[in-house]
């Protein structure tokens, strides 16, 4: 009974300390950011690498995705007399959630991963503690310009996706299905609202900060050796997916249903 007691104990020191070094962590990357101490070449080069380098893959994926939704309802609103009103469902549903959170979901296995394995890997090589030798902060060096460069990349990501998604959805509604292309059009413009527009943004940088600050967490506190690089990228995967999910629930219901 006390082996069992003790195995317990040891699990939520283990996880109220992780939460600790996470706030730690995120309190030194905000004030950072607040008075501008970014490392510039760093911040530039990780705009690129999130930026461009996922940007095929997020495109593609919301390009389907609305494609798949389209020719989910369709047919089921073209039965019940809902035809008129397609786009500005599928519209709504693109900005408001699928385009979001699909972009979040690909830009977390993309590059949260390739960041926590990357300052994993430093670590293992005791590259974190050269930083350290010179007078360099880990944080100022590696966790700032990934943050801001996620925080940035992202929601432009989303307003891409946005719009292919939405694309996608019209050439099958249009061109498959047989749907008046006006009526697509002109719903579309009387459901959406720049509200509705502005919170696919503001999703998408809630998600690149929650994103970058989990992995460069997991690769900082890393395991040493070759396993520990393999399970702290899993880990910031699997726990930017719990954020994501998470974080879109309470930002739903804020943006939409206060």
């Amino acid at each position: 009974m006390q082996d069992l007691w003790r195995k317990y104990t040891d699990i939520i020191a283990g996880m109220l300390d992780g939460v600790g070094k996470f706030i730690a962590m995120t309190k030194d990357v905000v004030l950072h950011i607040l008075v501008f101490r970014i490392h510039p070449y760093n911040f530039k080069e990780q705009l690129f690498l999130v930026g461009s380098k996922s940007i095929f893959i997020v495109l593609l994926t919301a390009f389907v995705i609305g494609m798949v939704f389209s020719l989910q309802i369709t047919d089921t609103f073209t039965k019940f007399g809902g035809s008129s009103v397609i786009g500005g469902v599928l519209s709504l549903a693109m900005l408001r959630e699928l385009a979001p959170v699909v972009s979040a979901i690909v830009f977390a296995g993309r590059v949260g991963s390739s960041i926590s394995a990357e300052i994993s890997s430093m670590k293992v090589t005791q590259q974190l503690d050269a930083l350290r030798v010179m007078a360099t902060s880990p944080v100022y060096y590696l966790a700032v310009p990934r943050v801001l460069a996620s925080a940035i990349m992202l929601p432009l990501l989303t307003a891409f996706a946005d719009i292919v998604s939405i694309l996608g959805g019209y050439l099958v509604a249009v061109t498959w299905k047989g749907t008046s292309s006006g009526a697509f059009t002109s719903s579309s413009q009387e459901l959406l609202d720049m509200s509705d527009i502005t919170a696919s943004l503001v999703k998408g940088v809630c998600f690149g900060i929650a994103i970058a600050l989990i992995s460069c967490y997991m690769g900082f506190y890393s395991e040493q050796g070759a396993k520990g690089v393999g399970i702290s990228t899993t880990r910031a995967v699997v726990y930017s997916l719990v954020a994501i999910f998470v974080l879109n629930y309470f930002l739903t219901s804020w943006l939409f249903f206060h």
